[in-house]
């Protein structure tokens, strides 16, 4: 990747990034609007999410990533990323990024490290991979108890 456009793909990360925590520092759907999100996504953009978590699976597109944001507002009452270091910015670009969140159904809160390949192409992210440590935990945070 050369200079200019690892530039461009840092500049699309970074403004990602900040209308993510906007959006979901507003709580999300009903309250903020994917809108400022848009831009920064290929219209055939993919997401891949680990199947066991509450917002798990393949999500297609601006309107499959919408509904992403909305099934995560939905399970995650704050989800704030208090750090994040690039590991690598070639094609993809590495994150590790450290989260602190509180679900929504129970009030349980859990810090844990998400990292993400992304990949970005003519200014806008084409896919992406985020690995979670232990969607177990996430599951158990959010999950009401059943007695």
């Amino acid at each position: 990747m050369s200079a200019t456009a690892t530039s461009e793909a840092m500049t699309v990360l970074t403004g990602m990034y900040a209308a993510e925590a906007e959006y979901l520092a507003a709580r999300g759907a009903g309250a903020a609007s994917f809108e400022p999100l848009a831009p920064f996504f290929a219209p055939d953009v993919v997401l891949h999410q680990a199947e066991a978590l509450p917002y798990g699976g393949t999500w297609r597109g601006h309107e499959g990533i919408e509904r992403f944001f909305v099934a995560m507002s939905r399970t995650w009452e704050v989800f704030e990323m208090l750090q994040q270091d690039y590991l690598a910015v070639g094609v993809p670009i590495v994150v590790l990024t450290q989260v602190k969140a509180r679900a929504r159904a129970t009030g349980r809160e859990l810090r844990f490290p998400i990292l993400q390949t992304i990949a970005v192409r003519a200014g806008r992210i084409t896919e992406i991979r985020p690995f979670y440590w232990d969607t177990a935990a996430i599951a158990d945070a959010v999950a009401p108890d059943v007695r």
